[in-house]
């Protein structure tokens, strides 16, 4: 057993320090996995395909896009009620109903994660549905599903998000078209 800790019990700078320290390798953490080459890599025979490689890359756009649109919601739900802690704002994340439109992204970066980790290695066919599915998901239209025209009002608010949707058609269009999803 070690020394024992101090605790302090002054103005809360400890605790400021602390959740700063804990956000910095949040951040950093974060940063590693969506800048790595291979955030999943695996022995063997899933490693370093053309597909998988296309999967990561679909997954690294989708994060970014979802980055920023997560950014606009939170600046948009503060304008109204004011500052949120990173705690409050993952409850309102998933509980509130002015992000639940964003829950479709985190879903398919799920869909995603769970393809590149695991056990059979990643398919041309597993490659193409997900940019099949994504292709038709980000068609930002006023006349769409509710992601497509909440996607469509973001893209002429925010331009991170025109920026971020920029890259992923730039994906798109450097992906040969998949099949045709029922």
């Amino acid at each position: 057993m070690g020394p024992p800790v101090e605790v302090r019990q002054s103005s809360g700078s400890m605790l400021d320090e602390a959740k700063a320290a804990s956000d910095t390798i949040f951040r950093a953490l974060r940063k590693t996995r969506m800048a790595s080459s291979d955030p999943f890599p695996a022995p063997g025979i899933n490693q370093d395909t053309p597909e998988r490689r296309e999967l990561i890359a679909l997954r690294q756009a989708l994060l970014r896009v979802h980055k920023s649109l997560l950014d606009m919601e939170r600046r948009d739900y503060e304008r109204e009620h004011g500052h949120v802690q990173v705690g409050e704002l993952f409850r309102l994340v998933v509980d509130h109903p002015q992000f639940a439109w964003l829950h479709n992204i985190s879903e398919f970066v799920v869909r995603i994660d769970e393809t590149l980790d695991g056990k059979e290695p990643v398919t041309a066919l597993d490659a193409s549905n997900a940019l099949s599915i994504a292709r038709k998901m980000f068609v930002p239209t006023e006349s769409g599903d509710l992601f497509q025209k909440k996607y469509f009002d973001a893209i002429q608010q925010d331009p991170a998000i025109v920026m971020e949707h920029a890259e992923v058609a730039r994906l798109f269009s450097s992906a040969p078209a998949g099949p045709e999803a029922p």
